[in-house]
Formats: structure tokens, sequence, C-alpha cells
């Protein structure tokens, strides 16, 4: 299994507690998010079973049929899933599945301070545009999900507006991390009121 983005591995533990036969090469572009897995992988006495290993999800280092399972959570959207599943797809084995997750519009209609906040992202489509990408990709669709409102607070929203408190006190005057703050402030302010309008939707898919 490869965990492609993976961050500082929050899930990438995750998964090998869950997948107890897996062996997880966990890849990312940031050498500090690398370090704090290895951090944790040692913590954890996952060292034989878990690779940290540096790598640019554009062009990864492994052999065409290779692969049992992609997983990708929150960071497909850097290079966009139509890209993403075409650099990825030729390194699956036959019936190997890609995990992904994925910003999408749950309605037509957002506001517009909505949109500002997702303007980086103009490739953001819905629920049925990822389905057709899915298919134009060659790949079967298996099954797809909203993740719920939980997986945004305890995971992400939370501990962002909860730290962004912590460095205005800690950086009262400097006015290039007001506006950082401000940013990350706005986006969570945004889903609070308006989380229906967009949300991240869980893929599963198969090489036929």
């Amino acid at each position: 299994m490869v965990d492609i983005g993976c961050g500082p591995g929050a899930q990438t533990l995750d998964l090998a507690q869950l997948l107890p036969d897996a062996y997880i090469v966990a890849t990312d572009a940031h050498k500090p998010f690398l370090e704090e897995l290895q951090r944790r992988i040692d913590a954890a006495g996952l060292g034989e079973r878990i690779e940290p290993r540096f790598a640019d999800m554009r062009a990864l280092p492994f052999a065409p049929n290779s692969i049992d399972v992609l997983w990708c959570e929150g960071a497909a959207y850097v290079i966009g899933v139509p890209r993403a599943l075409a650099a990825w797809t030729p390194l699956l084995k036959p019936g190997g599945r890609i995990a992904l997750t994925e910003p999408v519009w749950l309605r037509s209609d957002p506001p517009d301070s909505v949109r500002r906040n997702w303007e980086a992202y103009p490739a953001m489509t819905d629920v049925p545009g990822c389905r057709a990408i899915i298919a134009r990709a060659g790949l079967k669709l298996l099954g797809d999900f909203l993740l719920p409102d939980a997986a945004w607070w305890d995971h992400y929203y939370g501990p962002l507006e909860a730290r962004a408190k912590r460095l205005r006190a800690k950086y009262p005057a400097d006015a290039a991390a007001a506006t950082v703050l401000q940013d990350a402030e706005n986006e969570v302010e945004a889903y609070r009121k308006y989380s229906a309008y967009f949300g991240y939707q869980f893929f599963v898919m198969a090489k036929p």
C-alpha cells in the first residue's frame, strides 16, 4: 500500500493499525512531514511495516502494475484528480484500488465568500463531476460517501481554530501573521456557516 501525500502521517498510522498485514510506503514531498512521521513510527513501534519516502506525487517511484492500494487523503487536489488518476493508475496491479478524498460542491449556488475560499482550486467540481472523471480514467467506481462534519471539526477545523488563537496571542503585533491567521479564521467561519455548500467526498475505485 502507498499513502500518497501522507503529511505527518496520522492516517498512515491508522491504516497500519486497521490493516495489520499491510506494508505501507508513505510518500510526501515535504521532508519535515516525513521526519515527524518517522518519530511517530518509532514511538508506535511500526518501523517494520511503514516506510516514509520522499517523493513527488506527479512521478511516484514505483514500477507499473506493482501496487495493491493507493491511498490519498485530501492531497490529490494538489495536481487535480484527472492528472492524479492518469499518473497513478498505471502503478496499480490489475484489480488494485485507489481510495481518495476530494473537495466537492454540494450545491450549485454557494455564496461569494465561500467561492473565494476555494478560488485557489478552480477545478473543484461536484460529486457527479468526480464520478465522470473516474469513469474517463478507465476506473470502476466501487463507492463513495460524504465525510461527516466530525471529520472536519475533530481533525481539521477544531485544531486549526485553536492554533490560530494561540498564534494570535503569541504574535499580536505581526502584520504578516495576522493576515495568514485571518485567512485561516475566515475558512473556519465559512465552514461553520456554509457547510451545506461544500464537503469532502471519499471515492474508492478499482483498476479493471
